[in-house]
């Protein structure tokens, strides 16, 4: 996951960008070209690709500019720099000038693996931009909103998730809309729901928890809402298959984990593992495997095109109730 930057400026500092998370990647560059921007407006700011880096370019980069007392340098795909130029970038990693900031962007994986391990070794400043496992996308959320000065309540976050999904370029746009409306107010799940109440995803998994917690006559209210106003019958089928893998993967892990590694195992966040052990303990392996057949079933009539899919989803919906424990069942 993304790990903050820490120095306050990058100026006089080689800044080591390293991770697939492209976003998070190019906002930590936005972020360092923001403070050399404020430490002099007049900055000169210079974008190349590592590839076009050969011998001694480095250098004229880094020289003092005619028309600049600061620059700054960012060098992206760091992966692809000739080899010919290593020696040069570790050299000025190790003795950096102090009116200049070089922001050095790697894509992540093996390829210029040696590389990264001499610059760190030269003591850079690394800034990781790794993407969150699933049950760490409710922290991103939170740590936008408090990026942005503002606050939101723990199942606020995890519902955030559920409607906007896994996208971080969408979440933190998200957290940026909500703290900029409502801040200093603490955002909660009833004004998260105020505005992404109508999509779709937030919709279909409604009907879900509605139909695992066994409230046949409510799922199929939601249900019915979601048909009036086009919800896709496969985000209802797509829903109703996450929330039981996810059922039968707690179910599945291994005893005695508890909290967050019980929560990794799953693929959930901490507080979502709370509502699921709950909805768990009114399901038995046998009516789980009743449950995702039928779910399987819908999923093939809708995509199959094989008679009324508005019928298969209903008929998915009640299978789905009857399969809780009968002695727990409350419809």
């Amino acid at each position: 996951m993304l790990t903050s930057m820490s120095a306050p400026t990058p100026l006089g500092t080689v800044t080591l960008i390293t991770g697939v998370a492209e976003f998070l990647s190019e906002r930590t560059v936005s972020r360092a070209l923001a403070a050399v921007s404020a430490a002099d407006p007049d900055a000169d700011v210079t974008p190349v690709t590592a590839s076009q880096l050969g011998v001694g370019e480095l250098a004229g980069l880094t020289s003092p500019s005619l028309f600049a007392a600061v620059r700054a340098v960012v060098v992206r795909d760091l992966q692809d720099l000739p080899d010919t130029a290593h020696d040069e970038l570790v050299a000025y990693a190790a003795d950096p000038a102090q009116d200049v900031a070089l922001v050095l962007v790697h894509a992540g994986g093996p390829k210029g693996k040696r590389l990264l391990d001499r610059l760190r070794a030269a003591a850079v400043h690394e800034v990781k931009s790794e993407p969150p496992k699933p049950w760490e996308l409710d922290r991103f959320v939170t740590g936008e909103v408090r990026h942005h000065r503002g606050t939101i309540a723990p199942d606020a976050a995890e519902f955030l998730v559920a409607a906007v999904g896994h996208d971080l370029r969408a979440l933190a746009a998200a957290a940026d809309q909500l703290v900029s409306d409502f801040a200093p107010e603490c955002i909660t799940t009833e004004i998260v729901r105020r505005y992404y109440d109508g999509r779709a995803e937030v919709k279909s998994f409604d009907i879900a928890d509605a139909a695992v917690d066994g409230s046949v006559a409510l799922a199929l209210e939601q249900l019915r809402w979601a048909l009036h106003n086009g919800v896709p019958a496969v985000f209802v089928i797509s829903a109703f298959a996450s929330k039981l893998r996810e059922l039968g993967r707690l179910h599945a892990a291994p005893r005695g984990l508890r909290g967050t590694d019980l929560a990794r195992e799953v693929g959930v966040t901490p507080y979502r593992l709370n509502a699921l052990s709950g909805q768990l303990r009114h399901w038995q392996p046998a009516g789980l495997a009743r449950a995702i057949h039928a779910v399987a079933g819908a999923d093939l009539d809708v995509k199959g095109g094989v008679g009324d899919s508005d019928h298969a989803l209903e008929r998915m919906v009640l299978t789905v109730v009857r399969s809780r424990s009968r002695e727990s069942a409350d419809a």
